[in-house]
């Protein structure tokens, strides 16, 4: 009879997809073995791996290197709200377990989102930018209280930009997937974006969303209103919000994602009339990264114990269902 082998169980290998800084992942000393690999060594040590966390969460390498048949990560976590940068078939139908960031950027995107809506309110770039011209023009701006949103999104980053906006005097409206308490169907959109001053985009990247923001929608839109995307560039068929904006359909826009990242110099989106564009940092406040790594320690815990994590996605749709 053969002894059952003694000894503790091997020590999980934990794979990171590098990208600077790196992660604190102190507390996990001893208890993973740590891998930091790059676009280029990521296929090659995806099988021999029991744990991926991206945390270069621009980079698309997962798609092209996750494995079909055989040995791969039992979960995959990545250092964001959205997931479509890493999502194949082949990941979406394994037994992998992928989680995301969910819970670190609410509040800063809704805080964003309002700092965005009172400067165009209130003509600051314009201010802003006849201060630097030594200019003085008096002008007339925009009450807040008392405007209509349209919040298309309604997870956790959709529900803390209303309620920051419900604190402004703005009455928002929430549309999601489904209707629910609170909530819009996609069937209410349109008459909620013709009645709104202000209609953001905080839905994530899937292939309902992939270009709902077209010619028609923004026709749809009053000629006062402002659209503002913080969600994902392909959200937007860019030439359309362009076509809006520069023959004036609508008032004005904010772009903090795009199609393509980062913009290039010669990027004609820098100098479209009455649009404000922002590198991707909505969500990225001070000490932002350490809690992204914080809260992977935080599931790597429950994880190793056994437990269920939190901010499962669903595979098929591409996101963390509500409750």
């Amino acid at each position: 009879m053969t002894a059952p082998p003694s000894g503790p169980p091997p020590v999980p290998t934990l794979l990171v997809l590098d990208a600077d800084p790196l992660p604190r992942l102190g507390r996990l000393t001893g208890r993973a073995r740590v891998e930091h690999v790059d676009e280029s060594t990521l296929a090659e040590r995806l099988p021999h791996a029991d744990v991926l966390l991206v945390w270069d969460f621009t980079s698309h390498a997962v798609r092209r290197a996750w494995p079909g048949a055989g040995p791969r990560p039992r979960w995959v976590h990545t250092a964001s709200a959205g997931v479509d940068h890493l999502m194949c078939p082949e990941l979406a139908a394994s037994d992998t377990v992928v989680t995301n960031a969910r819970g670190v950027f609410d509040q800063p995107i809704a805080e964003y989102v309002a700092a965005l809506v009172l400067s165009m309110a209130k003509d600051l770039p314009r201010t802003w930018e006849l201060q630097r011209r030594g200019t003085w023009l008096h002008r007339e701006s925009q009450r807040v209280a008392g405007t209509r949103a349209c919040v298309v999104g309604a997870g956790p980053i959709g529900r803390a930009i209303v309620a920051t906006l419900k604190a402004l005097g703005v009455t928002a409206a929430l549309v999601g997937r489904t209707p629910r308490t609170g909530v819009h169907g996609p069937d209410d959109l349109d008459r909620l974006m013709a009645g709104a001053d202000w209609v953001i985009a905080a839905a994530p990247l899937t292939d309902r969303t992939h270009g709902m923001f077209d010619a028609r929608r923004f026709g749809v839109m009053q000629p006062s209103a402002r659209f503002i995307n913080i969600g994902r560039g392909q959200l937007v068929v860019q030439e359309a919000l362009v076509e809006a904006l520069t023959k004036r359909w609508i008032a004005g826009a904010a772009l903090d994602v795009f199609e393509h990242e980062p913009l290039t110099p010669d990027s004609g989106l820098w100098r479209v009339p009455n649009l404000i564009v922002s590198p991707h940092m909505s969500g990225d406040t001070v000490g932002w990264r350490d809690e992204l790594a914080a809260q992977f320690v935080e599931f790597y815990e429950r994880w190793e114990a056994g437990r269920s994590l939190p901010n499962v996605v669903d595979k098929k749709r591409g996101y963390v269902p509500g409750h």
